[in-house]
């Protein structure tokens, strides 16, 4: 695509990779460059946490307040009621409104780590779309908003289509989550001023009926932009690890053990993550990212520093690069390590090393750790671990355990 912006945010959005689709490139770089512009993410509170699959499009609204517009982080109070069914096998568990309430208090501590919150123009607003969707009337929803959606189009679009092509099951409930999305949009348009909604490209179908319904009900001119969804080089999707999700509330997920996450990139992933993940200069990115052999690894270093402070703070960023350096280069103990306390209850005549190794975190269950022992991959205090059956007692406790999955995983095991 030659289009070249005039806009900062579209700019940065190109440069640094962020950009999948827009509904209008031209039009919404216009609409930018006439001060502050109201633009939303939405998020459903399906979990305590946001994790690193939601940090690029944190990001993107970084960029968005930096470049001297208004984000709005849209919290579903209203939607995580019926479940998006995009790209899902299988419906959502339906959560109670004090489950949506606790994970939403989890969730806005992350957005203030990124975003200032605040009444100026570029200040960031919390929304939430229970305030809109709660005290609808079935009916005259009905009337006034489904009579503009056609259910072959929504049957045709990729996120329903796939669903049913492997016939699965798609409820009606579900089915309504495209509808209120849209809804979303308008009512931001027509109590915010909100022009432009961002997603990741799976969302495309439900802003594009956003962008409709808001020009057939009141007439507004509202934008669509997608990022596109991140795998890293080999494949796997991003922010998924062995040990499962990498949450982003430090008291789900320690500094060093997200530290850990981005110091393990995959050399090739390096340069693109920088761009997308950091604030440096593009060209500082690409510098790192085009360094080979044993370099690399101080750009992975980098890396994770930079992300690390962003999220946690710059002190937390120094405190895990030397725990990581006092683990691998001198075989030590560093403080910030994973730690796993068991009570003397806990460990009754013994607990197997199978499942510390387990609840620790260094393996998804114990046939992984079995694995990891019989493929020499698993340590005890720095030496190979070969026997699955070793039961660790309280004596072998009286000074801390290091376990090691690997050469870059440890946790540490004590008695509390």
């Amino acid at each position: 695509m030659t289009y070249h912006p005039k806009s900062e945010f579209i700019s940065v959005m190109m440069e640094r990779g962020y950009l999948a689709d827009c509904t209008d490139y031209q039009a919404l770089d216009e609409a930018l460059l006439k001060g502050a512009q109201p633009a939303y993410i939405g998020y459903d509170a399906t979990a305590k946490s946001l994790h690193v699959g939601h940090l690029l499009n944190i990001m993107m609204l970084r960029w968005l307040q930096k470049s001297g517009n208004k984000p709005i982080t849209l919290m579903g109070g209203g939607t995580t009621k019926v479940g998006d069914p995009s790209f899902r096998a299988d419906e959502r568990p339906l959560l109670t409104p004090d489950q949506i309430n606790a994970n939403i208090d989890g969730m806005q501590q992350v957005f203030a780590k990124y975003l200032t919150y605040g009444d100026g123009p570029s200040d960031a607003m919390m929304l939430n779309n229970a305030e809109w969707l709660d005290g609808l009337n079935y009916l005259d929803f009905l009337r006034d908003i489904g009579r503009h959606f056609s259910v072959n189009r929504m049957l045709a679009f990729e996120s329903v289509k796939s669903r049913l092509d492997r016939e699965q099951s798609l409820s009606f409930l579900e089915f309504n989550y495209m509808i209120l999305q849209a809804y979303d949009f308008m009512e931001l348009h027509r109590r915010y001023g909100c022009i432009l909604q961002m997603g990741g490209s799976d969302q495309w179908g439900n802003i594009v009926n956003g962008i409709d319904l808001t020009r057939r009900v009141i007439d507004g001119e509202v934008y669509g932009l997608t990022s596109p969804l991140l795998t890293t080089s080999d494949g796997k999707k991003m922010g998924k690890s062995q040990g499962g999700a990498i949450w982003l509330n430090g008291d789900m997920l320690s500094p060093y053990e997200f530290w850990q996450f981005w110091r393990n990139t995959t050399d090739a992933d390096v340069g693109r993550f920088l761009k997308l993940y950091t604030e440096l200069p593009v060209d500082e990115c690409e510098r790192l990212g085009a360094l080979q052999g044993a370099e690399v690894n101080e750009a992975k270093i980098r890396l994770a520093n930079e992300v690390t402070a962003l999220l946690h703070g710059s002190e937390a960023a120094a405190n895990a690069e030397a725990t990581a350096r006092e683990v691998f280069e001198k075989g030590g103990v560093g403080d910030d390590l994973p730690t796993l306390v068991l009570t003397q209850d806990e460990i009754g005549d013994g607990v197997s090393v199978v499942q510390l190794i387990v609840k620790s975190g260094l393996a998804g269950s114990g046939k992984e750790a079995k694995r990891l022992i019989a493929e020499n991959g698993a340590r005890i205090d720095d030496a190979p671990l070969t026997d699955a059956g070793m039961m660790i007692t309280a004596n072998d406790l009286a000074s801390p355990i290091k376990l090691s999955a690997g050469k870059k995983r440890h946790a540490l095991i004590q008695l509390g």
